[in-house]
This record gives structure tokens, sequence and C-alpha cells, in this order.
């Protein structure tokens, strides 16, 4: 039977065509069932055998299956005139694991685990539309306590240098007139980052950390700052934080200032550790919460791009696009609770990683289904459902076995699942989030399936 998962991953090479079939069956069931164990999701012996051995096989590389969605994900953006490309690093969470070889610490207290930097693309509406660039690493336990002596290395021996290369795959990947915009929050304000040779269409939009010297017409004026706060506001936006832990949904009226400037290198580079050393042309962009919300802490943003910014519906249009910045840590959230991904149990760190390049492709599916109804709500379902799953689903959900004749709309068959997962669908609801999709996605399963049993044995 034709999936998503078999168009999504037609490209795969494994080199045992055995392998390739293995796999689109593996993400096909674990995204029906994302909350599930492997041994639900499977749905029997020989196919949970299947899964653990997929991961195991010496043929089967991180790379190579990463590759095969990623190959997807580029003609997707290959189709859109300005992706943005949102990079995030998070850790995956082993410590319960203690037999699991391979792993490093993750944070000071030593937990045992692994680090992850991704590239997830987006749509300029904010839709994701796939897996970029993914590095996965563990660290050193012998170089736990050497933050020091770290700092006083070249970017090229630092954990810093996954920015960099990140944005250099970014560039591979996407050949052609796509614009792509790289944004990262403030890990990712790096001076050599920045200075990185980048192609004509590549540009940057990155939260300030630090408050650097910046000059103006070659001359030093102070700090980054400073210099924006003294300029006067250019107007307002409003925009939606969406709720997050500890900060529930509103909508904030933002200021905006910005100036074109020009970051410095450090004062002194004695061992040449940048290499770099020329003021960097960009814009600093100043976005504050004016008058908040008793209780609620003011919102401020100071940002720097690459981008021409010459109005105030360009830096608009710049606060906008690090708005969706925040799904890539829906992404990793759908990874961690959606996916359970760190309640898997397996032997060696190599074999958690191929799990995780399986996983980041159910993760995406899940996202994407969220957002591209936000986006395109009157779509045809068929757009996300085969033609029995969508009928199964109208079928429950209206009581009758006589389904309609026209596909329901993608808002409506998102809404239908998200019922099965506990969402009310009440007016003041607003639209389901993840976490009732993914519980739908799994009762889906067993409806649909139930389903077309029913009719294929009526066919018989």
């Amino acid at each position: 039977m034709q999936t998503w998962a078999t168009e999504e991953l037609s490209r795969a090479n494994f080199g045992d065509e055995r392998l390739t079939k293995r796999f689109m069956r593996l993400v096909s069931d674990l995204a029906e069932k994302p909350e599930a164990s492997v041994t639900e999701a499977s749905g029997d012996w020989a196919a949970t055998k299947g899964a653990y051995r997929f991961w195991n096989h010496e043929q089967v590389t991180p790379e190579a299956i990463r590759a095969a969605h990623r190959e997807s994900t580029v003609q997707r953006m290959q189709k859109e005139a300005t992706i943005l490309a949102i990079q995030d690093t998070t850790s995956l969470n082993f410590q319960s694991h203690p037999a699991t070889k391979g792993l490093g610490p993750i944070d000071a207290k030593g937990t045992s685990g692994l680090l992850v930097h991704s590239v997830l693309a987006l749509t300029a509406q904010g839709v994701p539309l796939g897996l970029v660039h993914q590095q996965v690493w563990a660290r050193d336990p012998e170089q736990k306590g050497k933050s020091k002596k770290r700092k006083q290395l070249p970017i090229s021996e630092k954990e810093s240098q996954r920015w960099l290369d990140s944005l250099q795959a970014t560039q591979s990947a996407v050949q052609g007139g796509t614009r792509i915009i790289t944004i990262a929050d403030r890990e990712a304000d790096i001076y050599d980052l920045f200075a990185l040779p980048r192609a004509a269409n590549m540009d940057l939009l990155i939260r300030a950390n630090y408050d650097r010297r910046v000059q103006v017409d070659n001359e030093e004026i102070g700090k980054v700052w400073d210099s924006v706060e003294q300029t006067p506001v250019q107007g307002t936006v409003t925009v939606h934080l969406e709720h997050k832990p500890g900060q529930k949904a509103r909508d904030v009226e933002l200021t905006l200032r910005y100036r074109n400037l020009s970051i410095m290198p450090a004062v002194s580079d004695p061992k040449g550790l940048h290499a770099c050393h020329e003021p960097i042309p960009l814009t600093a962009i100043l976005v504050l919460e004016e008058d908040p919300a008793d209780g609620e802490t003011p919102l401020c943003w100071l940002l720097l791009t690459t981008l021409p910014v010459e109005s105030f519906q360009q830096a608009a249009q710049c606060v906008q696009w690090y708005r969706y910045r925040w799904l890539i840590e829906r992404y990793h959230f759908v990874l961690k609770s959606g996916c359970r991904l760190e309640d898997l149990q397996l032997e060696t760190a190599q074999r958690l990683e191929r799990a995780l390049a399986t996983y980041c492709i159910v993760a995406w599916r899940l996202l994407w289904l969220t957002y591209q109804e936000r986006q395109t709500p009157e779509a045809c379902c068929e757009l996300a459902l085969q033609t029995y799953e969508w009928q199964a689903l109208y079928a429950f959900i209206h009581h009758t076995p006589a389904v309609a004749v026209t596909p329901p709309s993608l808002c409506e068959a998102m809404h239908w699942i998200a019922q099965l997962g506990g969402f009310l669908a009440r007016k003041s609801d607003g639209e389901p989030g993840l976490q009732t999709i993914w519980r739908g996605l799994r009762r889906l399963d067993d409806l649909s399936s139930m389903w077309l049993l029913l009719h294929l044995s009526q066919q018989v």
C-alpha cells in the first residue's frame, strides 16, 4: 500500500531493498502511534524484531537515514522563494539507562546522554518542510571541568563549530535561487559565524548575546545596545506568543528600533583564534515590550541580521521570522515527549543515533500536520490522509457508516483527529495542539485499520 512514508523515503538507499522496505514500514508504524513503545507501534513480534535489527545493521547509518528525508525536504524547499533554516541544540537524557555504551555528560552534573544540533527548514509562513542537517555527539567524560582551557582553542576545536558547519551544510544542500535565512538564538551570537563566507542567497538572523563594540561610517560609536536604544521608535507590531512551560499564550505589542552598523572583533586576538578581524556590517533591531501586563516579564530581543533593513516593514518582517524560531523547540518537544525518544533502551549510542534519525522523520511529520493545517485550512485532507483514513475518521466522528462523497478539508480532518486525542473543539479552544494531535493519530490508526479490514472483507 502506498503511504506517505513510501513517498517521502523513496530515495532511501541502504544497499539492500529489504532494508529499505523495513525502513519505510518502521517509519510508518512509528508515525501512526508516536507515543507508543516500539513493540506496540510495530504490532507484532516479527515487526518489533525487524525494527531493532534495522537499528543494529551495519549497512544502516544515521546519515543514510537522514539523507532519504533530506532529499525530499530539499525538493520541497526548492519550490519556495524564501526558506527559514532554524538552528538549535538540544540534549537527550539517558541517565536512566546506565548500560548504554558511548554516552557522555550533557550537563554540569555529569548526566549521561547525547547532544543533538539540528537545522529545520520552514516556509516563510512557518510551515515545517523537514530536516536539512543534523549533528549528534557525545562529550568526552575526560574533558569535564576543562571549560577554561577550551576557551583558548580556535573555534574549529570547540562545540561552537557546529553552528558554522550547519550553515555550510545548509548552503550545500540548497542550490539555485531560493533565499535561505538562518535563524538562531543567543548561543549562535558568534563573531566567526557572521564572518563566515556565505553565498549571495544566504543571510543570518541571530538574537544577540553580547553587547559588542560597533562602528558607523568607520568610526567607533560605543556598544551595540546603546547605539540602537538611542534611535527613535520606528513603529509597533503585535505578535502572538505561544504557550510554553511557565508562560501562558498572549498577544504582545512591541516597539521596534533599528540601526545599520558594523560589529567589531575582539580588542585583541594574540593567539589568532579568529579567522576574520574586520568590522562586519549588520543591522541591529531592538524589539521591546514597553508596557507588559502585571506579573509578566517584558519581552526584549536584540536581533542582528545581514538582511537589508531600510524600512519599518523590513524590520517587522525580521521580527515575524524570528518568532518562528520557536518551532524548532516544538520539534525537540515532539521528539522527547511525543515520540518518547529518551525512553528507548538500546545498547549503544550508535544504535540510539540511528533510532534518533528515524524518529526525526516522525517528529517532522507531526509538526508538519499541525502547522500545515493552520496555514492552509481549506485544503483537501487527502494532502495528509489516505482515503480510507479520512473515511474511518468521518464515520466515527459522525456515528454513521455512510461517509461523505467529497473529502473534508484539512482543517476539519485535523480537528476530528484532535478530538480523538481529547481536544474539545469549543469556540474558545483555538487551534488543537501537538499533544492532542499525536494522541488522536494513535487512535486513528486503530480505527482506519479496522475500517480497511471490514471493507476489504466485503469485497471478497
